[in-house]
Formats: structure tokens, C-alpha cells, sequence
């Protein structure tokens, strides 16, 4: 994974902590009001009774954004907006320059990964901390890019799903009635986006489930597809395999089996966003990103591998082949 060359940069940020209690929160700006997650967030930190880390943080200003071929993002972001203006009080900018003037930190929210590398260019030459939501970008190649330049800037920069860091899935690697992982079957819903690769769109949720419980290390990836759900299985350097499988019909939920020395169970439950909400601000106040760059794009290049296996009609495909062609060093 080249883990030298992808490894953020430390840059020069005072912590909350030695800021003080009494100094203003940090005014957080949002990119994209075209998804659901912006109202949710934006609810959890400006809670006038938001305690610890998350009463350290609050939206002030944003810039609609929004995606004029995707439905799911033109249709949304005109009552997204009005919502974060009228109920929370956020400001609404024309511009991301005009929203840097603004705000501290950013959370980049569009639903359409395509315009991330753009949209985060000029925040990572504020060198402003930011969150890129889900997924990291539109293709393989942009989420090596969008590293790239934050590394080269020295601006902490961090991609996830809220699955991470729910405590039933993330505990699970450190659950001593598991023992050690010897593999993991995760699930959750896999709708399609044409824009974007197959599992980008929705599959990031239980593809970052099953590193988050197998770690990172995936060498290579085979994927089955069917009208009903996608079927991929990865293969770990260590000889452990983990796979997702991806719903499309019938009941869809999220969650994980697995398989330890000691035990096979499942995982806990999705508790929802709050538990992102706060590790972002615990990045925001530290400068310090809760996952590293190499994990975060190993995922993306399990994704890529897996269209990539689709491509070749089931055939196995290494990550390091993916990674390469999309320019990681």
C-alpha cells in the first residue's frame, strides 16, 4: 500500500483543549446541502444542549452545491437548504471561496462524489481541516488524488462511514469473546448510481463494515453479481478471507457475521450518526484523522477491484493492479 507515500503530514493546529473552554466553538462550514446528512449533523452540533467535544463545533455557513443528472441530488438540495437556513440558522453562501472566508473547518457533504476533488481543492490550500462524507470521490483515481494534495498542502483530511464507528462494529477486532478474526461476512443495502462505481454509491457502508472488523490488508477481490445482490470476496495477505454482500431485493439491513478463534456471532447494531459526528470532532479539535489515507483508499481499491472483476467476468483482481492505474505511489 506504499504506506510512506500516503501517510498525511502533521501540521501546526492548537487542540480545543489548549484553546480553552471559554473560547467560541469552531465555526464549521458545510459543502453540498444535497443529502441527509447535513440536516442530521447540522442538528447534532448545533444543539443548544450538545455537551464535550460536539458543543466544540458548530455549522455557521454553507454553500448548496448539488448535482443537476442526479436525482437523488437536484431534488434534494433546495429543501435542504432552506431547512439549515431557516430552522438552524446557517448562513448560505454562493461560493466555497466566499464559505472559507467563514468558517474554520469544513465538512464536505455532496451526495455525488465526481465534484469532490474540485470542491476540496481550494479547502485543502486554505489548509482547512476537512471531512469528506461518503463516498471519498467519483473513481479510484480522484481519492488518490484528493490524498495526494492533502498530503502535499499538509491538511488533516478524513473520509468514513458512520458504520465505522458505531461501537458494536467497531469493537468487534478488540472483543475478547471473538478471539482473533479469522474472517467476517458483511451485508448491507447496494443500490446503484450510473455516475459512479458499483459499491461507491451505497456499498461503502458494508464494505467499510468489513474492513473495520478485518483491518486493513485485502491483496485481492473476486465479485459474483446477480439481479438480487453483488457477492465479493476478498482475500487478506494473512490468508484471511472477508467478504460483503450487497442487497438489493428483499429485507435489506446492515450488519456482519463474524468468525474468531473463539466465537462466531454477529456484530453490534448500526447506532446511527452520532458516533461520526463525534470522532469529526475530535479530528477537527486534534488535527488528527480517527483512520489513515492507506485504509481509507485500500477500500475504494476493493471497490474498484470488484468492477474491475465484474469486467473480466469474475476473474480475480489485485488491489495493488488498481491502485496503480490510478496513480497511487
Amino acid at each position: 500500500m506504499h504506506r510512506s507515500t500516503l501517510a498525511l503530514l502533521p501540521i501546526v493546529f492548537i487542540p480545543l483543549s489548549v484553546r480553552g473552554d471559554d473560547k467560541p466553538p469552531l465555526r464549521a462550514g458545510i459543502i453540498g446541502l444535497d443529502t441527509s446528512h447535513v440536516v442530521a449533523f447540522t442538528q447534532t452540533l448545533n444543539n443548544p444542549k450538545a455537551k464535550g467535544v460536539l458543543s466544540r463545533v458548530r455549522v455557521v455557513a454553507a454553500y448548496p452545491g448539488g448535482s443537476a443528472d442526479i436525482p437523488a441530488s437536484k431534488d434534494r438540495v433546495e429543501g435542504f437548504t432552506k431547512t439549515l437556513h431557516d430552522k438552524y440558522g446557517v448562513e448560505i453562501v454562493d461560493s466555497i471561496d466566499e464559505l472559507l472566508k467563514k468558517v474554520d473547518v469544513l465538512l464536505l457533504e455532496s451526495v455525488d462524489g465526481r465534484p469532490h476533488l474540485e470542491q476540496v481543492k481550494p479547502v485543502l490550500r486554505a489548509k482547512k481541516p476537512v471531512f469528506i462524507d461518503k463516498p471519498v470521490a467519483g473513481s479510484l483515481a480522484d481519492a488518490v488524488e484528493i490524498y495526494r494534495l492533502a498530503k502535499e498542502s499538509g491538511t488533516p483530511c478524513f473520509s468514513s462511514s458512520s458504520l465505522r464507528f458505531s461501537p458494536g462494529i467497531r469493537g468487534v477486532r478488540d472483543d475478547a469473546k471473538f478471539g482473533a478474526i479469522l474472517g467476517c461476512d458483511a451485508y448491507g443495502p447496494c443500490s446503484l448510481e450510473p455516475h459512479h462505481p458499483d459499491l461507491f454509491w451505497y456499498g461503502i457502508h458494508g464494505v467499510e463494515t468489513l474492513f473495520t472488523i478485518m483491518g486493513p490488508g485485502c491483496e485481492s477481490v473476486t465479485r459474483l453479481e446477480t439481479d438480487n445482490a453483488e457477492f465479493v470476496t476478498g482475500k487478506w495477505k494473512d490468508g484471511r478471507t472477508g467478504t460483503f454482500r450487497g442487497i438489493r431485493k428483499g429485507k435489506s439491513d446492515y450488519g456482519a457475521t463474524v468468525f474468531g478463534t473463539k466465537m462466531i456471532g454477529p456484530c453490534g447494531r448500526n447506532d446511527g450518526y452520532e458516533p461520526l459526528v463525534v470522532e469529526i470532532c475530535k479530528f477537527f479539535d486534534s488535527g488528527k484523522a480517527p483512520m489513515t489515507a492507506e485504509e481509507t483508499l485500500e477500500i475504494y481499491a476493493f471497490m474498484e477491484a470488484a468492477d474491475e472483476s465484474k469486467r473480466q467476468g469474475g476473474k480475480p483482481v489485485t488491489l495493488a493492479s488498481v491502485l496503480a492505474r490510478a496513480g497511487a505511489k
